[in-house]
């Protein structure tokens, strides 16, 4: 399934873009937030020297409905926060496409991870335009978990290869070595050892076209 790194340029009119670009040294980490048609609701953490600043700021924006102070301490701030432009949550949930928590938005724009397929991704993409968000696609590739790629018996011998330094330079460790090791015949170790560098290498050069295709477009 297609995993996408996006940065969004938040606009002007949310408070959240107005409050970073003010204070570009801050850090605003979401941790949670939902939203309906109305309003939307936030947990955030806000690091920054100007801590009490920022605070003030946000609890005077006109769009914030409540800013509750759960933990300050420092440079640092737990808050929960109520807003009638939740903007940025409208795209995902009318695309249909899960937003990863935690991110993070600094100086007016925001770091996210995508995981969804490309359809959802395309009509991601549609959304941010009717809701007049910028967006840059950072990177975008094909995610693959390792479970899926090795069988069991593949993939513990590959962990076991690289704790026993049969991939070091120079080796630590022999295939005899790694065979006696994960208690297989040399011909078993070596044969799977073999299919699973094979399946590895080939979605190693998969992924590099892939990445230079989209690098070009």
């Amino acid at each position: 399934m297609p995993r996408a790194n996006l940065t969004l340029t938040i606009p002007e009119s949310v408070w959240i873009g107005e409050v970073s670009r003010a204070h570009p040294e801050a850090t605003f980490r979401i941790l949670a937030a939902l939203a309906d048609d109305d309003a939307g609701v936030g947990l955030a953490e806000v690091t920054s020297q100007n801590l009490s600043s920022i605070l003030s700021e946000i609890n005077a924006s006109d769009s914030i409905v409540e800013l509750d102070i759960l933990r300050q301490h420092g440079d640092e701030a737990l808050i929960q926060f109520e807003t009638t432009m939740p903007l940025l949550l409208f795209p995902v949930q009318d695309s249909g496409v899960p937003l990863e928590m935690p991110f993070t938005i600094e100086e007016g724009e925001a770091n996210w991870e995508i995981t969804a397929p490309q359809r959802r991704l395309s009509e991601l993409g549609n959304q941010f335009e009717q809701f007049e968000i910028p967006f840059t696609v950072n990177e975008i590739h094909q995610h693959i978990e390792p479970t899926q790629l090795l069988t069991d018996s593949q993939l513990e011998l590959v962990r076991t290869a690289i704790e026993q330094g049969y991939y070091d330079t120079p080796r630590r460790c022999s295939l005899t070595d790694l065979a006696a090791e994960s208690d297989v015949a040399k011909s078993t170790c070596s044969e799977t050892l073999h299919r699973a560098e094979e399946k590895i290498m080939k979605r190693f050069v998969e992924d590099l076209s892939e990445a230079t295709s989209t690098e070009r477009t």
